[in-house]
């Protein structure tokens, strides 16, 4: 019998798990939120320091597991934002000496592929959407390779800075996909696939304008006072003569704006799988909670005769189930881990890639 604990703290979400011999016992989590405006790093540092100890406690009263039959601490130590990648690193360290387990350090990114295994997938590829990472990946040639991606900005903090803009708080996914169902009206925007790779930026700077038009917010250069309502009525009149398509809601751009970019991820997916010769796709990262990406992406699955397979929304967000569901599978591997004396040698790596890590556990 193995036990795990796995800790989570990439970024806004800070995560405690419990895993015995695969399977999750306890997934428990907090997330820091904003009423407007995106995620402050250093902000959301504090907020996992103040709520670390609770979660634990938490994790472990879920599990049922005494903290003394723990047989390692698994830690996401990348990549992710440096302030709360060390929360968890300091947290992971602490832990390891009050209970003289080693550590088990794992990649992110790779954490949310091999978590697919719960689904029944065998040799997926993988489109892995989340805040800042967007990726095609699959495993090849004894490496998770990369075979496409964002040249930019990664999908989910496309999505957010656009609900920023719409004046949305942080996270903004989950109301942009609410504002979607009530769009009416297709808007075409910028549509950028360059082989298996996307670009985002031109789409953002296109709905920005497109939101200025609406008057949600008032270009600076005008300096209108908004509570001048004679002022607006003037730029409701200027925008208007100058997009003789100015009809358009925010629901509309957000319907717009799904349909757009979740095309691109479907045709760079499909581009992935045809490419490797593999048979099934697995959707990973918060952003995969989006239904209307789930059904495009099943849609085009049934259509070439490939298997969907879509972890459980516990799984897609950020989470520490599929830390320490990963870090139990490289302990048992037998991979070298950081013992108790060797700790203070591990550090975080913000900026690792997936196609950086040697994947000794397969």
């Amino acid at each position: 019998m193995t036990i795990v604990l796995g800790i989570e703290s990439t970024a806004h979400t800070f995560g405690i798990a419990v895993v015995r011999d695969g399977k999750v016992l306890s997934n428990a989590r907090r997330g820091y939120i904003t009423e407007k405006g995106g995620i402050i790093p250093i902000e959301a540092a504090k907020y996992h320091r103040g709520n670390k100890n609770m979660i634990y406690a938490s994790a472990l009263k879920d599990s049922g597991i005494n903290q003394d039959n723990i047989d390692a601490v698994a830690i996401s130590h990348g990549p992710g934002l440096s302030p709360c990648l060390l929360v968890g690193m300091e947290f992971a360290k602490e832990l390891s000496k009050k209970l003289s387990v080693p550590i088990v350090p794992v990649n992110h990114c790779i954490a949310h592929l091999e978590i697919g295994r719960t689904t029944g997938a065998k040799d997926p590829v993988m489109l892995y959407v989340s805040g800042a990472n967007t990726q095609i990946i699959a495993y090849a040639s004894g490496k998770f390779r990369v075979f496409g991606e964002t040249l930019d900005i990664g999908v989910g903090n496309f999505i957010d800075t656009f609900a920023r803009n719409l004046g949305i708080g942080f996270p903004g996914g989950p109301k942009i996909e609410e504002l979607a169902k009530e769009g009416k009206k297709f808007i075409e925007l910028p549509y950028k696939v360059k082989g298996m790779d996307i670009a985002l930026s031109g789409m953002l700077t296109n709905l920005k304008q497109k939101i200025d038009k609406i008057n949600l917010h008032p270009p600076k250069a005008n300096n209108v006072n908004k509570n001048d309502g004679a002022a607006i009525k003037n730029n409701y009149e200027k925008f208007k003569a100058s997009d003789s398509e100015w009809n358009y809601t925010k629901e509309d751009l957000a319907y717009s704006m799904q349909e757009t970019v979740f095309s691109m991820l479907v045709e760079i997916a499909e581009r992935a799988l045809a490419h490797t010769g593999k048979k099934e796709l697995l959707l990973g990262g918060g952003v995969a909670c989006n239904s209307r990406l789930q059904e495009m992406c099943r849609i085009m699955c049934t259509e070439r005769g490939a298997k969907f397979f879509c972890p459980d929304r516990q799984f897609l967000v950020d989470n520490a189930g599929m830390i320490a569901f990963l870090g139990e599978i490289i302990y048992r591997s037998g991979t070298k881990e950081f013992e108790r004396k060797d700790i203070e040698k591990l550090d975080i790596k913000p900026r690792q890639r997936t196609d950086d890590v040697e994947v000794s556990w397969r």
